[in-house]
């Protein structure tokens, strides 16, 4: 076992050997050969790692809506491939910020709820103004089930909620154009012609995927913005936020709330639902089955090139048995086994291929760094595509030299000693 073993590190060496020397010695054929394997990982690996960091962002994003999280609202985040006529929609009403306490009554599965409704208006401080900025009227709940985080100051207590007090939490962006270095806690801002207190600064954190950020957003309390903002309009965008209990699925979750609203609303037995209740793994599945699709056209890109690196990987174990023909026929004349011979150039056309693949990878780090350094984007080349792009090398080198060691395999050995390796 042991002689084996020494026998096949011996000749894993050599094949590798082998391979290195056709590099060396053949130089543009080599490297015309392994470019279409080199660029074949490049297209498939790059295709996932970008996609792959993508879809890092997007769960990410997603996370932030809240898994347990259900949405009332008008409009379904997923038409249905266009079952549902969009008419229908126009018609149903916006989710009522009167239909937020019927909810927290009657639901026994949920562990809280809020209502949000968003405007924008002109933010003034002094002389220093914002137009078209964020406004989101909230309830009181609504830190329970948005994670945020706040950099100074605190949230609405219970009392200036209900009471609808001049109060607001602003975004990082908010403030540094309108305070510029001044502590913005205890200033008060001007909407809609009103003084309002700022009591909170909202941690700086940057866009999501879905261009959700609290950066330039001025949080107030709903019972406050009611008096400016008219609740009941149809283009409110008004949105019920449920958060599902202990141990309470979406699906258990979404059943009461169904039953609730239904009878809120006054809906017949057998009608349809005039609302949607929304949840993140609807998006987290449209994604999937998109990045899916485009994965699929990257492998039939980059199969393309691997395919023809295939060709190229053939073709030069073809040549290298003809060049030791002879050396194959000394090697058998002197006891070699037909499967050493195959093991010999079979491992030989792996390593040929593989330097093609590792060479792929190394451009897709390189391009990785890059991107970091010229872009705000984040590329990562993980560990389960090296080894995606480096099983694929191999296969490619075991498909393309199989033909050609077979053949050098069952070469007769007197035959292939006259040979001159022409």
């Amino acid at each position: 076992m042991g002689q084996r073993l020494i026998l096949l590190i011996k000749l894993i060496r050599e094949s590798y050997l082998f391979a290195l020397n056709a590099i060396i010695v053949n130089k543009l054929r080599t490297f015309l050969s392994l470019l279409g394997i080199t660029i074949g990982i490049f297209s498939v690996i790059s295709v996932l790692t970008v996609f792959d960091s993508i879809e890092r962002e997007v769960k990410n994003s997603i996370a932030s809506l809240g898994n347990n999280v259900l949405y009332i609202q008008k409009w379904p985040w997923f038409m249905g491939g266009g079952e549902y006529p969009w008419w229908k929609y126009m018609r149903r009403p916006e989710p009522k910020y009167d239909e937020l306490a019927l909810i927290q009554k009657r639901s026994m599965a949920a562990a809280s709820a809020a209502y949000i409704i968003g405007t924008s208006r002109t933010v003034k401080y002094l002389n220093n103004s914002i137009e078209s900025a964020s406004i989101s009227a909230v309830s009181h709940d609504y830190d329970k089930i948005w994670n945020f985080e706040l950099s100074d100051g605190r949230y609405f207590s219970q009392l200036e909620s209900s009471s609808g007090r001049p109060v607001a939490v602003i975004g990082a962006t908010i403030a540094e154009n309108l305070f510029q270095g001044l502590d913005p806690i205890g200033r008060k801002i001007k909407i809609w012609g009103r003084e309002i207190e700022v009591i909170g600064l909202f941690k700086k954190e940057g866009s999501d995927n879905f261009g959700n950020s609290n950066d330039e957003t001025v949080m107030i309390p709903v019972n406050f913005g009611r008096n400016f903002i008219k609740l009941d309009r149809d283009d409110s965008g008004a949105a019920l936020m449920v958060k599902a209990g202990p141990n309470v699925t979406n699906d258990e979750l979404r059943d009461e709330l169904t039953g609730i609203m239904r009878s809120v609303r006054k809906l017949k037995p057998g009608s349809e639902d005039n609302f949607a209740i929304n949840e993140s793994t609807v998006i987290a599945q449209g994604f999937q089955q998109l990045f899916g699709v485009i994965s699929l056209v990257g492998w039939i890109i980059g199969g393309f090139s691997l395919l023809v690196g295939g060709f190229g990987i053939a073709n030069i174990m073809f040549v290298s048995v003809r060049e030791r023909t002879t050396i194959i026929g000394i090697q058998k004349s002197l006891g070699a086994k037909n499967y050493f011979i195959l093991l010999q150039f079979l491992f030989e056309a792996v390593f040929l291929s593989l330097f093609g693949g590792i060479a792929g990878l190394l451009i897709i780090w390189f391009g990785t760094l890059v991107v970091e350094w010229l872009f705000d984007m984040t590329l990562v080349l993980t560990l389960k595509n090296i080894v995606v792009g480096v099983g694929v090398s191999i296969l490619i080198g075991l498909v393309s030299g199989i033909v050609p060691a077979w053949s050098a395999s069952r070469l007769d050995p007197v035959e292939a000693i006259r040979s001159t390796g022409a």
